[in-house]
């Protein structure tokens, strides 16, 4: 795998990064001036972690790193991510304020950490973890993401999903019937969506980021053009009553993953624009192809002039 990047680009990234970042709000002492992964986990583990109730037994739980869904059931929960391995006690504790019982199913949507990091924990407590095989492989790599100033290592087997899902797939949990569906390469190139049915609940991942720029995952196998296609088959999978939880953000309907893709789109087709003048990234940031979408989706972790780099880097 080709983890090389322009040093100019980098250093354009990580700028545009640092800048962004005190967005999040408020962190611990300790976290200041340390890099994005290092606060992330802070505040991951500074909590607290917030409950949603959504349809029928459905719940949403934000505070560490990417967002879970829960759905309770006489033999465990099954979820769908179990975020930042640093916020297991308020986890389980969420968890115990939907109903008893342990873990006994979990399906992670992607690779990155903040969605898969607690593997470890869950699987220790006897409950059995399903991914995309790609996204499996890339936990057993050595990655360096530039984005977050991390360097991603291997991890132990005992840590992995022990449970691989090449193709889409039915399962019956707790009641409910739920379809596991694959991406294209998107946001990363091991992408899965999990719908459960009969709530009308759509759990995409970050495919979805609700009001906010997403993080394109270049070295992971995403790109601009493939998060739009992911972001076009979430909204074919939708209607106006499904509810939708983002990897990110509060909780999403069509409305808003519709909104997401056209912002997509809008930003994706200016900077290629720019960049078939043959204008460089410094250039095109300059430009500002992102101005007028920046107060409603550069507020968070993703700023306007990082997400720039991360279009022009793949058109």
């Amino acid at each position: 795998m080709n983890t090389r990047i322009d040093r100019r680009s980098s250093r354009s990234l990580m700028l545009a990064l640092s800048l962004t970042f005190p967005l999040l709000g408020p962190a611990p002492a300790q976290a200041q001036n340390s890099t994005p992964f290092e606060a992330i986990n802070a505040a991951a583990k500074a909590g607290p972690i917030n409950v949603h109730p959504l349809r029928g037994g459905v719940s949403m739980l934000d505070g560490s790193g990417g967002n879970i869904t829960a759905l309770p059931g006489p033999e465990g929960f099954f979820l769908v991510d179990v975020g930042i391995a640093v916020s297991k006690a308020m986890i389980l504790d969420a968890l115990r304020s939907i109903g008893p019982g342990g873990i006994r199913l979990a399906i992670v949507t992607h690779w990155h950490w903040d969605h898969a990091d607690g593997a470890g924990w869950v699987r220790a407590q006897g409950a059995s973890i399903m991914a995309d095989p790609v996204a499996i492989s890339r936990q057993e790599e050595t990655i360096r993401v530039v984005e977050w100033g991390n360097t991603f290592r291997p991890k132990p087997v005992a840590e992995l999903p022990n449970l691989s899902v090449a193709g889409d797939k039915t399962l019956y949990e707790n009641g409910e019937t739920i379809r596991i569906r694959h991406y294209t390469s998107g946001h990363t190139d091991g992408d899965i969506s999990v719908y459960f049915v009969n709530a009308d609940v759509l759990a995409t991942g970050d495919t979805f980021w609700n009001g906010q720029y997403p993080f394109i995952d270049y070295v992971g196998g995403g790109s601009i053009d493939g998060a739009i296609t992911a972001a076009d088959a979430n909204i074919a999978m939708s209607t106006a009553h499904t509810i939708i939880v983002p990897g990110h953000g509060p909780v999403g309907d069509l409305g808003s993953q519709t909104a997401f893709r056209d912002m997509l789109v809008t930003i994706r087709n200016r900077v290629a624009a720019l960049k078939q003048k043959g204008m460089t990234l410094e250039q095109v940031q300059a430009a500002e192809p992102t101005k007028d979408h920046d107060a409603a989706w550069g507020r968070s972790i993703i700023s306007g002039k990082l997400f720039t780099a991360l279009v022009y880097r793949g058109v």
